[in-house]
């Protein structure tokens, strides 16, 4: 089935020349050119994965708010920002409010369409038959790779697509250090080491708005991150 690509996008050059591509990769783009028209289309129905850029028309934070209500629809919808704003506020600020990627607008289309395949890879696994292995128990902790689900004592927690894999590389060996270039090879993914530890903290503050005293989640300094035996 044909996916379904959201651009919400204000520069109309831009736009048709990444629907030109896109369409070329076999997705169905629709295209918005401001916040308003985003979220109405959203509140209609959802598309399969949506690139957002940050500055909206006379909005200059506007991809910020169309990301948070498109979001607020699901939880699991792959969400990336495109645009020229390279700095690690915006960065982090996107990713705080529950993009999988931060890209900048000078980087390939062939990195881009990249990125957008493994998102796409990562959301399909939960359609393939289950496996004994999609299942992870250690102590209070608890994953579904079909379902997507993590719960820390029988209470649920959110995770978006690369928050949830980010965390399935190292969960699922404790112990064990996962390094920077393992968890981009884990879980399907090309970003910069700012990028990972703005996810990791991200998922670890998750666990810790439930459980004050969590502490799983170690930063091995110089090497990586791993899931603390129970």
């Amino acid at each position: 089935m044909m996916k379904t690509i959201a651009l919400v996008e204000d520069d109309m050059a831009l736009r048709e020349n990444y629907v030109s591509a896109l369409s070329s990769q076999g997705y169905h783009v629709d295209t918005y050119s401001n916040r308003i028209e985003a979220e109405n289309a959203f509140e209609r129905a959802l598309p399969d994965l949506a690139i957002i850029d940050i500055g909206l028309e006379n909005e200059i934070d506007g991809g910020f708010s169309v990301c948070q209500s498109l979001r607020a629809l699901s939880k699991t919808l792959p969400i990336i920002f495109f645009t020229a704003r390279d700095n690690d506020f915006d960065t982090i600020c996107g990713l705080r409010m529950g993009a999988d990627d931060y890209l900048t607008k000078d980087i390939s289309l062939p990195h881009l369409l990249a990125r957008i395949a493994a998102l796409f890879r990562r959301t399909e696994v939960m359609q393939s038959p289950q496996e004994a292995s999609d299942l992870i128990k250690n102590g209070q902790l608890s994953m579904d790779v079909k379902r997507m689900t993590v719960a820390w004592r029988e209470e649920l927690i959110e995770l978006t697509v690369t928050e949830f894999w980010m965390l399935h590389a190292i969960a699922k060996n404790p112990g064990h250090v996962k390094s920077r270039q393992q968890l981009m090879d884990e879980s399907k993914m090309v970003v910069d080491d700012t990028t990972i530890t703005s996810h990791i903290k991200r998922v670890r503050k998750k666990f810790v708005q439930l459980d004050s005293n969590f502490d799983r989640i170690e930063t091995v300094y110089g090497m990586g991150y791993r899931w603390k035996a129970a």
